[in-house]
């Protein structure tokens, strides 16, 4: 993210420049060499270990937009990122250098109406990683807010730290969604959100959890890694399951439409995944049983809970980690998720 002052104690004996793949313009990606950012009086400098490429990053490469945010001048993709604290700003404990850390990559003002009843995740000024203007973590080093660097286990692997971001959108989905104990879910969509979707609700005591999805390889892999009950999307019909919950990490028009008529009274949808900007919804069925439906827009305050749970053992995320890449092949990366077989790439800029 783009700061200001940086006293010379902070950057003793740290490089002057850092490499960053950089998307250029739609489709273009370029390696090259910055200076390494400054740090305000709150924030760390993380060196970056691993970065998680997510689907909006992929949607920034290959289509230059994501609804209003547009790449409109070069920028750095990446908002899953681990790393370890390399300087810290004057107001922060020294003793955090050199620490593990998993970063939240967002920065609120702190002072809105939404931030101010913890919602911050809908601050209307938020500087988001990897969303225009803000720069991401395909690069070498980041700052963010001393308290956005969550210290990590050494029993957490740097792949994992990096995917508590995806994590975190499950965990959030999964609170919207109200699971509990003994709560029957639909997920709609087995790639790495549904997945991780699936652990997050079993780890919130969920009993039942169905996830539907096109790929029967993908439906193998849930079932052996969070799921209960594995659905054909183009076979098998959910409507008349009635879940407790249903949440969609599909963003297709057809698995919304039958995954709300999937839904018991009083129950709960929960949108997760980019679709179309508009979808036509059974609105009698939603008003007849009184069914609860939200969006998903990331999370707020879930890092300490997703750390405890990947540390102890709940949920499993290095499971998800299908291709690993250097900095400089960061555009292989992007379009790793569509080969056979690949769930999630990873890229270490250290490499």
């Amino acid at each position: 993210m783009t700061t200001t002052a940086q006293s010379p104690a902070a950057t003793a004996g740290l490089p002057a420049t850092m490499r960053a793949a950089i998307l250029k313009s739609q489709g273009a990606m370029a390696l090259e060499t910055l200076p390494v950012p400054q740090l305000d009086a709150d924030q760390v400098l993380v060196q970056v270990a691993a970065v998680g490429v997510c689907g909006s990053d992929v949607h920034y490469y290959e289509h230059g937009r994501i609804g209003p945010y547009v790449v409109d001048h070069p920028l750095i993709l990446g908002h899953e990122l681990s790393g370890r604290i390399a300087a810290v700003g004057s107001a922060v404990d020294p003793t955090r250098v050199g620490r593990r850390v998993a970063v939240e990559p967002q920065r609120p003002c702190r002072k809105c109406k939404q931030c101010k009843a913890g919602r911050y995740n809908l601050c209307p000024d938020i500087e988001f990683y990897a969303t225009p203007p803000v720069d991401g973590a395909f690069a070498e080093y980041v700052t963010i807010q001393s308290d956005f660097a969550y210290d990590i286990p050494e029993s957490v692997s740097d792949e994992a730290a990096a995917l508590i971001e995806p994590l975190s959108v499950g965990l959030w989905a999964c609170e919207r969604a109200d699971i509990k104990p003994g709560s029957r879910v639909l997920i709609a969509g087995a790639g790495p959100i549904g997945i991780i979707a699936a652990q997050a609700a079993r780890a919130f005591g969920a009993t039942e959890i169905y996830i539907s999805d096109i790929a029967e390889d993908r439906l193998a892999f849930a079932l052996q890694h969070g799921a209960t009950h594995a659905l054909n999307a183009r076979t098998d019909s959910v409507e008349g399951l009635d879940v407790d919950a249903f949440i969609d990490a599909s963003g297709a028009p057809q698995a919304v439409r039958s995954g709300i008529k999937a839904v018991a009274p009083a129950g709960r949808v929960i949108l997760v995944g980019l679709g179309a900007d508009d979808v036509e919804l059974p609105v009698s069925y939603i008003q007849n049983r009184e069914i609860w439906l939200s969006g998903v827009f990331r999370y707020t305050n879930t890092w300490p809970l997703a750390i405890q749970l990947v540390a102890n053992g709940k949920v499993d995320l290095d499971i998800l980690v299908t291709g690993r890449f250097p900095l400089s092949e960061s555009e292989e990366a992007l379009k790793a998720g569509k080969q056979p077989g690949q769930l999630k790439a990873v890229v270490y800029p250290g490499r």
